[in-house]
């Protein structure tokens, strides 16, 4: 793709970079196939050709965001489709994150729009925070009918639909501390506890201390460690994206240079996805550039850890047939596509993939929420397919995608580490089938 940017504006390195970005683009179309948004709405500019054509103009031009550009972006998902799709390489992440910051500083939403963002970047970054609304959401809750029937409001009608009838207690693992191994060590990892994973589901926190500790694996939840930057980096609230990552980076350098990792083990896919890309997002810092890149060079999903392992033989195997859903951050963000399916099958379940897997189930994130008619569509598409294997059970890597996805599912939704702790020997998750029963069925 041409681009006509003055020497002026190469000057500033976010539009150099996007520069880069934009001329490797070569009109193909090939991710509109892709793209669900394309796919669900059929508008050339709800793709990512057409995205990319306004986010050019725009900053070619050195202008505000308007309305028409705003709209198109908030639309996309970032669930990276595209880029698993692009024969030439385009890094439509970055310059769609470019976009968003561009928007940020030069575009004023609407009232309504304005502070259900800014209740969302206050509240889910923050464990205690995120605690008390869903306690709070419980009384709303009966009022989310009301709240449908006006459409800047629609946002909170989803937020209280999404919210658990019960929140979970607090998780031990919430607390820093050194989780010792139960046989000869191993290995030395951190754990990310993160934001809203710990709160809405901190079972899959312990089911991975539990397995690691297992296998010989000493596992550190570091003083200091928080949110890692995700929620807020995709609403282009850039610097509080970077302040996050930052004190994320102070945490787990301490480690590193305190006894050694060999690995962030990270079990939601859409943190680790933003976690391997600190070393970008901090390249301009003096100060952080270099140990923002060693955090992400030790970066690993679960799934991707395990494999390095040599694990043993599992102490049993379930034989349930699971439909394994591959959260978008994982194998679009990520290009992890083949570990957890090999965990699970050497784990004893039967594996299926669900077509259309390349699709997001529409979590992504906060997009739930802030656009829950078309992840409301694409909820039920990733739901028809998935019930479609006739599987017990779905796996998946992504706390988003679980709450997404059990909130339409007919069969119980877990974490994939949770499957894998039980058959080496853990807890049985809740809710799930017996083995004879589901293999009868």
């Amino acid at each position: 793709m041409q681009t006509n940017f003055t020497a002026a504006q190469l000057a500033d390195p976010h539009v150099q970079e996007s520069e880069k970005i934009l001329r490797k683009c070569v009109h193909c179309g090939f991710c509109t196939a892709t793209c669900p948004t394309y796919v669900t709405l059929g508008n050339e500019l709800d793709s990512p050709r057409g995205r990319i054509y306004l986010i050019k103009d725009m900053l070619e031009n050195g202008r505000a965001a308007d309305k028409e550009i705003v709209t198109h972006i908030d639309r996309c998902l970032s669930c990276l489709a595209c880029m698993t799709t692009c024969p030439s390489g385009v890094n439509y992440m970055h310059l769609v994150d470019h976009a968003r910051a561009h928007i940020e500083k030069t575009y004023r939403r609407p009232l309504a729009n304005r502070l259900t963002r800014s209740l969302l970047a206050f509240v889910l970054p923050h464990r205690g925070r995120f605690r008390a609304a869903l306690r709070l959401a419980k009384l709303g809750r009966p009022f989310a009918g009301a709240f449908d029937k006006v459409a800047a409001l629609k946002p909170v009608a989803a937020m209280l639909r999404l919210a658990p009838a019960v929140v979970p207690a607090t998780s031990a693992l919430e607390k820093p501390g050194v989780h010792a191994p139960k046989t000869t060590r191993r290995g030395r990892v951190a754990i990310l506890t993160g934001c809203a994973q710990p709160v809405l589901e901190p079972g899959i926190n312990e089911a991975t201390v539990s397995l690691l500790n297992r296998l010989g694996i000493e596992v550190v939840v570091p003083r200091g460690e928080g949110c890692c930057g995700a929620l807020v980096h995709h609403m282009g609230r850039e610097q509080a994206a970077l302040d996050q990552a930052r004190q994320n980076v102070d945490a787990w350098t301490r480690e590193i240079e305190n006894g050694g990792l060999d690995a962030i083990v990270i079990t939601a896919s859409g943190c680790g996805t933003t976690i391997k890309d600190y070393g970008f997002m901090l390249r301009l810092d003096p100060a952080y550039a270099d140990k923002a890149a060693r955090v992400s060079a030790l970066a690993k999903d679960i799934t991707e850890y395990l494999v390095t392992l040599d694990l043993p033989e599992p102490a049993r195997k379930p034989g349930l047939t699971v439909a394994y859903h591959s959260a978008c951050s994982m194998q679009h963000g990520q290009k992890i596509t083949r570990q957890p399916k090999d965990l699970l099958a050497r784990a004893g379940f039967v594996v299926k993939e669900p077509r259309e897997g390349h699709l997001c189930c529409g979590s992504a994130g906060t997009y739930n929420i802030m656009q829950p008619e078309i992840s409301a569509k694409l909820r039920e598409r990733k739901v028809r397919n998935i019930e479609a294997t006739g599987a017990a059970l779905v796996a998946t890597g992504n706390i988003g995608c679980i709450t997404q996805i059990a909130s339409a599912a007919s069969m119980p939704v877990v974490h994939t580490v949770k499957l894998l702790d039980w058959a080496y020997g853990g807890e049985k998750p809740a809710g799930l089938p017996e083995p004879s029963l589901a293999a009868a069925g």
